[in-house]
């Protein structure tokens, strides 16, 4: 089989299980579709001879593919087995399109058309075969086509193993909160640095993301019938938008850009007596970063102090912080990255995430991990899709990863 058949069919067996996570749920995985996954996954490393194969009840899978060169660095390349829910159908249907630079029709029952002058990126790409969804659903290319070319590269490395060890790791609910490699047990993914490949077009490189908080604020008010509400009622549904009113409407992800961080009040849902907003903070620069927990906690005693029968409760948590902050410590799997897009001729495109990635919470917690393409656009979208050649480019640039590691580090073999 071609390599980008292997590639094309491995990713349309992925896409076939329904692994959307669902951040209602409080289990680990949060959908049964993410272990049905993971089952199959560790199932087909078991074919491909690879050791150490395991899959817990949290639908974590971890293997190793053992090579000859035991002085080459340790590689890790890590995946995740949820699709975004963004409201659309859990059933990806995909199929390969050639592009010849017109508007495309994705559903001609749904009349679902992706628009040239809509999504002008797909220009470079006329005359090349596509993988689309039917514009029902997300395409799932995030991130079933890093699943797709790690298990293409674990099946095609050279058979005499002319590389170092490499694991692999598949975790769930990326999606949600990073849940999965927050409960990765590292003596299971035991590299000296690893990669995520997690979004991202041709070329591009995460050496950064945001740093992440999470706040729940509820807002206790008093109920009371009108003919008896003056005075008394503290409505909680207007004490939350009280709170968010004091911050700036320009600073949310809808107005900023690159580097600029954000507040993003997410959700609301109220009652009578009680109001519950989700807020999400996120910026570059830590001491920013630490400057928005600060005016959320500032603004949550403000609006307590406006309502003295009312009480206002605030409840901060970190979820990821910026990759960048690990990477300086140790810098070689960036630097390994960088030399293989060199060797390949791949331009590459530093991108400061504007979100996260398990090499976040990788990197937090002591092995450097960052992130490179798959060669997909418009994640989290309808309209995704995944040019064919830059999917198969990132299959070349994490097979060069494992190659170069071992000749620049274990060429004797000893």
């Amino acid at each position: 089989m071609q390599v980008r058949d292997e590639l094309v069919s491995r990713f349309f067996r992925y896409a076939a299980i329904e692994s959307q996570s669902d951040g209602r749920s409080q289990s680990l995985p949060s959908s049964p579709g993410q272990l049905e996954l993971a089952v199959l996954l560790a199932e087909e490393l078991r074919t491909l001879g690879l050791d150490d194969v395991q899959v817990d009840e949290h639908a974590i899978v971890t293997a190793v593919k053992r090579g000859s060169r035991p002085k080459a660095p340790k590689v890790g390349f890590i995946a995740h087995l949820d699709t975004v829910d963004v409201g659309l159908s859990p059933i990806v249907r995909p199929r390969v399109l050639r592009f010849e630079g017109a508007d495309l029709c994705l559903n001609p029952r749904e009349d679902i058309w992706l628009r040239v002058d809509e999504h002008p990126e797909i220009l470079r790409w006329a005359g090349e075969e596509i993988i689309f969804g039917d514009g029902t659903s997300v395409l799932g290319a995030d991130n079933k086509a890093a699943i797709a070319v790690i298990m293409t590269l674990l099946a095609r490395l050279d058979a005499k193993g002319e590389h170092g060890d490499i694991f692999v790791a598949f975790v769930p609910d990326e999606e949600i909160g990073l849940r999965g490699s927050k409960a990765l047990d590292l003596s299971r993914f035991p590299c000296d640095f690893a990669y995520t490949i997690d979004c991202c077009e041709l070329g591009e490189v995460v050496l950064e993301t945001f740093n992440a908080a999470s706040c729940e604020i509820v807002f206790t008010g008093v109920s009371a019938h009108p003919m008896s509400a003056k005075g008394t009622l503290v409505n909680p549904l207007l004490m939350a938008i009280d709170f968010i009113g004091h911050f700036d409407r320009g600073d949310a992800p809808e107005c900023t850009q690159d580097r600029e961080g954000f507040f993003w009040f997410k959700d609301l849902i109220a009652n009578d007596s009680q109001a519950t907003l989700i807020a999400l903070i996120r910026d570059f620069d830590e001491i920013g970063f630490n400057e928005r927990k600060r005016r959320i906690l500032e603004i949550a005693d403000l609006v307590n102090s406006r309502y003295p029968t009312g009480d206002v409760r605030c409840q901060l948590a970190d979820t990821y912080q910026n990759i960048a902050s690990s990477l300086c410590d140790d810098n070689r799997a960036a630097e390994l990255l960088f030399e293989v897009l060199a060797e390949l001729g791949i331009e590459a495109k530093l991108l400061p995430m504007r979100g996260g990635t398990d090499g976040a919470v990788l990197s937090a917690r002591g092995t450097p991990t960052p992130n490179f393409f798959t060669g997909a656009h418009n994640f989290h979208s309808r309209f995704e899709f995944l040019p064919l050649p830059a999917f198969e480019r990132s299959l070349d640039v994490a097979r060069g990863i494992c190659l170069l590691a071992a000749r620049e580090n274990g060429s004797d073999g000893s």
